[in-house]
């Protein structure tokens, strides 16, 4: 899978199937989207080839009280991926595929803060907060976390 910024500068090719697609309706998702949720596409750093501009890091505050990382486009300040907690896996938003249909979120998360509009699709697990990413991660993607230390 390719993508990139609105503006072009920014482009990246995904070398692999991703770890897991979240759907994240998190009022700071929500916020700093401008929109009712966002898709993440959670894959390794390593994984990840840029192949035009490096996004520009931009610390964001979160309710939590620390810092999300949101990589941006120096010029047009599309949000291409963000970095939480684990260097080594970004989150790749799915809005700036070539192809978005070429994904679908295997898990929403944050839903109590879902806006009431939005309707689950059946058969896709849901959660209030977060979940164990060993109950719902498939093995392999669970050995790709764990070889990343």
């Amino acid at each position: 899978m390719t993508g990139g910024c609105a503006c072009g500068a920014v482009r990246y090719r995904l070398a692999s199937e991703p770890l897991i697609v979240h759907c994240c309706h998190c009022l700071n998702c929500q916020c700093q989207t401008g929109g009712a949720f966002v898709i993440n596409v959670l894959i390794e750093s390593d994984r990840v080839e840029l192949v035009a501009e490096i996004p520009k890091p931009v610390d964001a505050p979160r309710d939590e009280g620390d810092a999300q990382t949101i990589h941006r486009c120096p010029h047009c300040q599309v949000a291409v991926f963000s970095t939480y907690g684990h260097p080594g896996i970004w989150f790749v938003r799915g809005g700036t595929l070539d192809d978005p249909s070429a994904i679908e979120p295997d898990v929403h998360i944050y839903t109590r803060s879902k806006l009431p509009w939005v309707t689950l699709p059946e058969g896709v697990p849901a959660f209030e907060a977060f979940y164990d990413l060993k109950t719902l991660w498939p093995a392999p993607s669970l050995e790709r976390l764990a070889a990343l230390g």
